[in-house]
Formats: C-alpha cells, structure tokens, sequence
C-alpha cells in the first residue's frame, strides 16, 4: 500500500465530524444549560424575580434540585438535531476553504487556518447554529419540573418549539441574532482551528511522527481541550448578548436590539455582566473540542485506512488478485 498520506475526501470529514458531534453533545450538554441559565440571572432580576447568586455548580444543584437531573439536558433535541450537521459542515467546509486559501503545496500556515476557520464558522452558524441555538436557548430558558408531569411548559420539545416560534413570531424568528451568531463561530472556529492545527504540528514535529502516524489520543484531547478554551475567553460578550437576544420574542430590528440589550446590561449590571457563564462555558466548549477532536481524529483516521486498504485489494498488485 502506498505509504504516502492520502488527501481525505470531504465525505470522511462530513461523517466524521458529525459522529463526533453527536458525541460531544450527549457528553457536555448539562454544562450548556448551566451556561445559559447564568446568562440570563441578570435578566430576572431587572424583571424583579428572585435570583440566587451561586456559582455554576450551585446553578447546576438547584437546576437538579427544583427541575429534576432530567432539566439539564434541556434542548438536547435541538442539538442532537443540528450538531450532526453542524460538525460536518464545520470541518468539511474548514477543510474546502483551507484548499482553496492555501495556494502551495507547502503544509497550510497559521494565517490560512485562521482565515479558514472564519469561513467556516460563519458558514455553520448561518446553515445551522443559529435555529438550533434559538430553539435551544427557548427551551433551557423554561423553568418547569420535567418529573413533575402536571407542570406542562410552553415549549414540549424541539420539534414544537420550532413549529410555535414560525406560527407566533414567524420563521425570521430563527434568525433571531445571526450576526451575532456567526461572529461568536467565526472568531471560535478560527482560534480553536488555528490553535489546536500549531499544536498538533509541533507534537508531530516534536516526535517525529511519519505521515501515517497519529497522535495519541491524549494528547489530541490536551491539545483539543486548549485550543476549545480559546474561543470563550475573548468572545464571550457577544454569546451573552446573543443569548438575551433569542430568548425573548421582540419586533426590533437586530442592531437596535443589539445596542438596547447591551447597553441595559452596562448600565444595570456592569461590565462583568458580559461574562456571566463565561466559567461553564469554558468547562462546556473545552473538554467537548477534546471529545471532538479525538472522536473526529480517531473515526477519520479508520474511514481513510478502510477506504485505502479496498481500494489496495481492488488493484492488480494486491496479491490476492490474480490477472486472468
């Protein structure tokens, strides 16, 4: 078998990243919900409603607590439903873009994986973060007991959150921050890509892997789990102000909501408002690139020996197959 690496085709990395997608999602989802309720404590209380302020772990306990264990994974249909696409999309587009921008043969430089990550960051949030993340916002923002089957709750799952946000606000409803939206993918995407590709070459460099050598698994989730941090810590204002934005239903206009939104939370809670959830978020987003990334590595990796090694036995030079 030829020993030089063979380009991966955009399907492996469509498959790939959705399985390691639905991965991420059932394994992190709770730190999600915690994140969002956190996000929205300062919200309540210009409502006037009581707030406890603990911690993200206090927040996660009385979500058990008062809810149920089942109230943390809030949403998960929503992104069960959109992660699949959304890390096939984000990869293989991630990879499309890395060949059209890098226009030598040599391996992509820092600034081709950034710009690539932009691009595909913008083009996963506008195909499909952006519905998923309204209707998962709608739903974590419910405050109703799911083992307590008398107390019914506006929104019964994904499906029919969906459907009564079309009917009651319409389907631009979905859109609700997409701007925002697409700016907190594109910077993520192009720091995590930008980050975990350094690292991963210079741990290859370092050993002196081959090209048909991989990583071993921990220290793709190491490398994974630095580079997910990377995104949160300088884009977290915009994830807190997107949130507000899709959780409540308004006719304004997208930058006058934007600006409304932004300015209640400097002038009524302070700056560090805008960084409220930034801790489970970071405890959210980086150990789930870890999961990613090492689902994604080791299930590509497999695709492509699979797919190579059939290809080898269907040519003349395999051993098994005898010319007539």
């Amino acid at each position: 078998m030829n020993s030089q690496k063979k380009e991966r085709n955009l399907g492996i990395h469509l498959v790939s990243g959705g399985i390691a997608g639905c991965v991420e999602a059932l394994t992190c989802h709770p730190l999600d919900t915690i994140k969002v309720r956190l996000q929205l404590r300062g919200e309540r209380a210009q409502a006037g409603l009581k707030v406890n302020n603990v911690g993200f772990i206090g927040t996660g306990i009385g979500i058990v607590k008062r809810e149920g264990f089942p109230s943390l994974y809030k949403g998960l249909g929503a992104v069960i439903t959109g992660i699949v696409p959304k890390m096939a999309i984000r990869f293989s587009s991630f990879e499309y873009f890395k060949g059209i921008l890098n226009t030598t043969n040599d391996k992509p430089s820092a600034l081709v994986n950034f710009n690539a990550g932009l691009l595909a960051g913008t083009t996963e949030a506008v195909m499909v973060v952006t519905p998923m993340d309204v209707i998962k916002i709608r739903l974590q923002a419910q405050k109703h007991s799911m083992s307590d089957p008398l107390d019914i709750p506006k929104y019964r799952n994904a499906m029919h959150c969906g459907y009564l946000l079309i009917k009651e606000e319409g389907i631009s409803s979905l859109y609700k921050g997409v701007a925002l939206t697409a700016l907190r993918q594109a910077t993520n995407q192009a720091a995590n890509f930008t980050a975990f590709q350094f690292m991963k070459a210079k741990l290859t460099e370092y050993q002196q892997l081959t090209d048909n050598q991989v990583l071993p698994s921990y220290q793709v989730m190491v490398a994974g789990f630095i580079s997910g941090a990377c995104g949160p810590l300088f884009n977290a204002p915009i994830d807190t102000v997107k949130t507000r934005i899709q959780k409540n239903p308004s006719t304004e206009k997208g930058w006058v909501r934007f600006t409304k939104i932004s300015k209640s939370i400097l002038v009524n809670e302070g700056w560090r408002a805008f960084y409220k959830g930034l801790t489970p978020r970071v405890l959210r987003v980086a150990p789930g690139q870890s999961v990613v990334f090492v689902v994604y590595e080791k299930v590509s990796d497999f695709i492509t020996k699979t797919v190579q090694t059939i290809q080898y036995e269907h040519t003349p030079e395999y051993p098994g197959v005898k010319d007539e």
